[in-house]
Formats: C-alpha cells, structure tokens, sequence
C-alpha cells in the first residue's frame, strides 16, 4: 500500500462514528468525508468546515446584472430617443423594475453555478460507490472517508486507530 490512501470505514452504530470522528478531529485530521443514512447534529459539529465565497460570488453575480440592466436601458433611452408624455429620456424610475428582476436573476443564477462548482457536482461516479458495503450508506450504516495524506496523520495507524472505535469494515479506495 501506498503511504497516501484514503480509508473507507463502516461503523454500525452512530455513536461509534461520531467517537472516531471526534478522535480524529483531535488528532488535527481535517480531510474527512462522512457518508450517513440521517443528518446528525453532533457529525456537522465535528466535520471540518471552511468558509464558502458563494456569498460574494452572489453579490457580483447580482451587481452586474443590475447595472448591465440599468446601462442597456440607459443607452436604449438615449441611442432611440422617443419622448413620451414629456418625460425626461433618462427617467430612473421607470428603469428600476427590470433592474430590480435582473439583479435577482443574475444572483440566483450565479448562486446556482457556484454551488455546483464549488461542491463539484455533478459527479456520477465516486470511487466509494464502488466498495460493496456502501449500498448500505442510506440504510443502517455510517462510513467514516478518511485521506490519510493528512501530515496529522503521519505517524499514526489510521486503520488501527479506526479498528479501536468500532469499525466493522476498512477498504482502501481511490482518490
């Protein structure tokens, strides 16, 4: 075996995930993966999170689509100009409304995209959804993904110290 794998373990019980997901965040692990057939509040405490730039991705999304909106009918005011009823040809009331849709627009639109960028999806095929037990990921089993290239790692028996915790299968999978 190769000194970076990643270890795939099955765990029975729901306590026992979380026991060995707590141990390992204690050891400074942060590349893990959790796969689990409910949401659980203790897991999501535990797994390693990083801020997210979807936010601010949102909000240039939806900055330039305002003010691309704004601007076309600025200039399609002005390069046709037709006055109606004696308005002014840059009127700014009238053009809130459509500039108003299309910053929503373009900020959903770009949410959108950057949740699938971000989360790299769509991905059809994950080298876990090849392990056998992992059917059982959305039924009664809980699979602890761990990158053992993790330099908290180094030193340690990742399968021994998952072996301790419970666990009643440990695969190593691909990248």
């Amino acid at each position: 075996m190769s000194a970076a794998r990643n270890l795939l373990a099955g765990f029975a019980e729901h306590d026992q995930l979380v026991r060995a997901l707590r141990r390992l965040r204690e050891l400074g692990c942060t590349r893990l993966e959790v796969y689990a057939p409910f949401p659980s509040r203790e897991v999501d405490e535990l797994l390693p999170g990083r801020p997210t730039p979807a936010g601010w991705l949102m909000l240039a999304g939806g900055m330039l689509g305002g003010s691309g909106a704004y601007f076309l009918q600025w200039y399609a005011a002005h390069d046709y100009a037709y006055n109606v009823g004696g308005r002014p040809l840059h009127s700014w009331p009238s053009f809130v409304p459509v500039t108003f849709e299309l910053t929503v627009l373009c900020a959903a639109l770009t949410g959108l995209v950057a949740l699938l960028v971000l989360t790299r999806l769509p991905r059809l095929d994950h080298p876990v959804f090849a392990e056998p037990a992992f059917v059982r990921a959305s039924q009664d089993r809980f699979f602890l993904a761990v990158h053992t290239a993790d330099p908290h790692l180094a030193a340690i028996d990742v399968a021994d110290l998952l072996r301790g915790f419970g666990a009643e299968r440990i695969e190593e999978v691909g990248e």
